[in-house]
């Protein structure tokens, strides 16, 4: 049975003051030996972050990653430093870095090998538009993203991922993805690994869109929602803590 694993990504958020707050209320609620937690804070506090997490059984991530080992990169992060401070876990391919900063499939599966090559375990992001779903291209464009970075890897690298399923149109906007629609683009997601000769099976898929301590019960109950990758309820203690629980209610 594959372990439930939460993931919190902070986003562009957080100071040094609030994130000691935030942390030690974490280190108190979030923490289960039923499920895998990660949190993913911005790079200035990587180190701070860390640095608390370091022997308190929930892992350190990074919210991106350079394909480039070193040299002369301005503003970019490599996966070598990433490593250095501890870094278990990465996000790659966010809708945000698609959509925002232009990260194409060729930029994203650069970046998922560079994290394996040293180490790092990504987290592979996918998801459509609502103006993709509306016209329905959603199977479309996120197998398409699918499949960019497993012909790319081959499939017994690609059983290495963790993948991630975020919804555009439900990031942030306080819209969700029922628990049915969720759990069919999982389905769909599971069957195109297996379609390329990987062991989906043994492949975590979160799910990604405006996931809630309320909601979270009923969305990992679906046998294929392997956890959540959490943006802003990442930021409240209580909230990010709730999902942990109901994570672990489930895989109880």
């Amino acid at each position: 049975m594959r372990k439930k694993l939460v993931v919190g990504n902070w986003k562009m958020n957080g100071n040094r003051a609030r994130n000691d707050v935030l942390l030690s209320a974490l280190l108190e609620e979030a923490r289960s030996e039923a499920v895998e937690v990660a949190v993913c804070p911005p790079f200035p506090y990587l180190d701070q972050v860390g640095r608390v997490l370091s022997e308190a059984g929930i892992a350190l991530g990074a919210q991106n990653v350079s394909s480039f080992e070193a040299g002369a990169y301005t503003g970019e992060v490599s996966p070598a430093m990433l490593v250095d401070l501890g870094c278990a876990w990465v996000i790659v391919g966010h809708s945000e870095r698609r959509t925002l900063f232009g990260e194409t499939d060729e930029t994203v599966l650069a970046k998922v090998r560079a994290a394996l090559e040293f180490g790092l375990k990504p987290i592979l992001c996918v998801g459509e538009t609502l103006a993709q779903r509306e016209a329905g291209n959603a199977e479309l464009v996120v197998g398409g993203q699918v499949d960019s970075v497993v012909s790319g890897l081959g499939a017994d690298v690609a059983a290495q991922l963790t993948l991630a399923y975020e919804p555009i149109w439900a990031i942030g906007t306080g819209r969700v993805a029922s628990p049915d629609q969720a759990q069919a683009m999982h389905r769909f997601i599971r069957a195109r690994l297996e379609s390329a000769q990987v062991a989906s099976s043994e492949v975590r898929i979160l799910y990604g869109g405006s996931v809630t301590a309320d909601n979270a019960s009923e969305l990992f109950a679906q046998p294929d929602i392997d956890g959540a990758l959490v943006g802003g309820a990442s930021l409240a203690a209580a909230g990010f803590s709730g999902i942990c629980r109901a994570a672990a209610v489930v895989a109880a």
